[in-house]
């Protein structure tokens, strides 16, 4: 079991705009009011994010009726992973999170200053898929190292994998208390700007389709082109 608190985040004014549901482009020329107001999240709000990732590679004892067996006794179930997993020999699993801090100033700011505070939000929103990236692309290069390929990063929520499913699954694995992150009854994590993933490894993976493929707003986001370039 790992803890990483030291990141490398590089957050920009579009990564903020964008993490609000807006093109980029787009709200600079509407309104650049909201640039500015991104701008000056980004440089209040980094004082409030409080980035560190928990994480351990555990062996696959076996994948079985739709179920990934991990050496552990516990067990990830579904589609989507016996799909990914089936031929991985070990998975990765991981929480992310940025910590409450910001999501606090949030809450403080949000009657007075509501534009800012959105603002606040897409800065923390933003920074969460950053320390993602990073941890993913870390466990890329790690299995690299010795050969091996890895699996597309499987969130709990994508297609065929149920959030209240994924994450009780990945919090029975992982003692996310360690770095503060709860699961409600109805599998919301505190704090809310959390995320979790898991990643296969082995000698030949399915490495087939993106992230996005798998995603329940696939055929509507006017981001896909955006992160499968990212990510290319």
């Amino acid at each position: 079991m790992s803890i990483r608190r030291s990141w490398n985040l590089e957050i920009g004014v579009d990564d903020i705009l964008r993490s609000q549901g807006a093109s980029p482009q787009a709200l600079r020329n509407r309104s650049p009011k909201f640039a500015r107001l991104a701008e000056r999240a980004l440089e209040e709000g980094r004082e409030f994010l409080i980035p560190v990732a928990l994480y351990d590679l555990r062996e696959i004892a076996e994948v079985r009726h739709e179920q990934v067996h991990l050496e552990d006794g516990t067990r990830l179930s579904g589609p989507l992973i016996a799909q990914h997993l089936a031929s991985a020999s070990s998975v990765f699993l991981a929480i992310c999170t940025i910590g409450g801090a910001l999501e606090a100033r949030v809450r403080e700011i949000m009657p007075e200053d509501p534009a800012y505070a959105l603002a606040l939000d897409g800065l923390g929103s933003a920074a969460t898929e950053q320390i993602a990236n990073e941890l993913c692309w870390s466990f890329e290069q790690e299995a690299a190292s010795s050969g091996l390929e890895t699996t597309i990063p499987l969130s709990p929520g994508m297609i065929d994998w149920p959030v209240d499913v994924g994450q009780r699954q990945i919090f029975a694995s992982l003692p996310a208390e360690e770095i503060g992150v709860s699961l409600t009854p109805n599998g919301l994590m505190i704090p809310m700007k959390s995320l979790t993933f898991v990643m296969g490894i082995g000698k030949s993976v399915h490495q087939g389709r993106t992230t996005c493929d798998y995603c329940s707003m696939a055929e509507t986001c006017r981001y896909r082109e955006h992160y499968a370039q990212e990510r290319a």
